[in-house]
């Protein structure tokens, strides 16, 4: 293990006003996204849209890494060179996930586990030996009467633990994942609740198997209530909880915590990672607070594309455009007034 440089690539994951864009989405659930759209979700397609991302112009002054899929990585650009160069070419990290999705947890009907331990080391020694500097793994967790199950916590943050210290043996920075799910009518504070549980088991299992918290990223949740829940929270409220959250959970070791936007529209995910970060400005941590989006980042740019060729430069000016609000944001320096602006 290589401890200077998995710090060094963690660090550079957090930059200062960069983030990372999450186009790790497996083959499923881009096919939803794609359906969204009218467009089959085909091999060509698939390529086609992850270029239109990559090859933003100045992208990378926003993104420091991208987590790809599986088939993405095997991919090359029109001209033929391949994806992952690419992204070392324009100094973005290249990533990927490496799990292989969820399952149903024995004994119960309602939680889930995440798979993909069988064969990963040797899954990612292909992966670093392409070029690949780090990889990703999500657990969930689902808040509802009785749940999440402490079985269902104990058994994915052992998996997220046994991931980490596998992926770091070989010199890759694991990014750890335990999303408590936004699906469902619960509270802000059992939100908040759930999130601590999860996340102190969390370090718990990452201290008792070793792995160098140096050399990793936490990509959580913010606390949020459910998005079937009646009463709505602002993002000060959101800020402040999760902050609290992360204070009592996250070791000052770890570089950096990208969160995930799940279930929430880009302006939601914008406008609350901003509220945070104000609070990190008023308060100093130990952590750099930034981004990991996927529907967050992508949302009106797949819209706008649908497929056609003629909308990929549009495309790309709104991915810009929402990278660099994302980025405002991660400096709590966001406004809704930017929105229509041309920063």
């Amino acid at each position: 293990m290589d401890k200077d440089h998995l710090n060094s690539i963690a660090k550079t994951l957090v930059s200062k006003h960069k983030g990372i864009l999450a186009a790790d989405e497996s083959t499923g659930t881009i096919e939803k996204r794609f359906d969204s759209i009218n467009l089959v979700s085909n091999l060509s397609n698939r390529r086609s849209y992850r270029e239109l991302l990559f090859t933003t112009p100045n992208i990378n002054k926003y993104i420091s890494g991208i987590i790809l899929f599986d088939e993405t990585t095997h991919q090359n650009t029109i001209e033929g060179i391949s994806f992952v160069n690419l992204l070392h070419k324009l100094k973005i990290i290249p990533g990927v996930k490496v799990d292989q999705g969820l399952q149903s947890l024995t004994g119960s009907d309602d939680e889930m586990i995440t798979s993909g331990l069988d064969g990963l080391e040797t899954r990612l020694i292909g992966y670093k030996n392409i070029g690949c500097e780090f990889v990703k793994w999500r657990a969930v967790f689902k808040i509802g009467p009785k749940l999440p199950t402490q079985n269902c916590i104990n058994t994915n943050v052992r998996l997220l633990a046994k991931y980490a210290i596998i992926s770091q043996k070989i010199n890759l920075v694991p990014i750890i994942e335990p999303e408590v799910l936004m699906d469902g009518d619960h509270s802000i504070e059992e939100c908040f609740k759930t999130t601590e549980q999860v996340l102190t088991e969390t370090y718990k299992q990452l201290n008792n198997y070793g792995v160098f918290l140096e050399g990793t990223i936490l990509k959580p949740n913010m606390i949020l209530p459910g998005n079937s829940y009646t009463k709505q929270s602002t993002p000060e409220e959101i800020a402040m909880k999760t902050i609290t959250v992360l204070k009592k959970t996250v070791p000052s070791e770890v570089p950096g915590i990208t969160f995930l936007s799940g279930g929430q529209t880009e302006e939601e995910a914008t406008n609350n990672l901003n509220a945070i970060n104000i609070q990190a400005n008023i308060t100093q941590f130990p952590w750099e607070l930034s981004f990991s989006y996927g529907r967050g980042l992508q949302s009106t740019t797949l819209k706008k594309w649908s497929g056609k060729s003629a909308n990929k430069k549009s495309a790309q000016e709104i991915f810009l455009h929402r990278s660099a609000l994302t980025s405002a944001a991660r400096q709590g320096k966001y406004s809704s007034t930017l929105e229509k602006s041309n920063i």
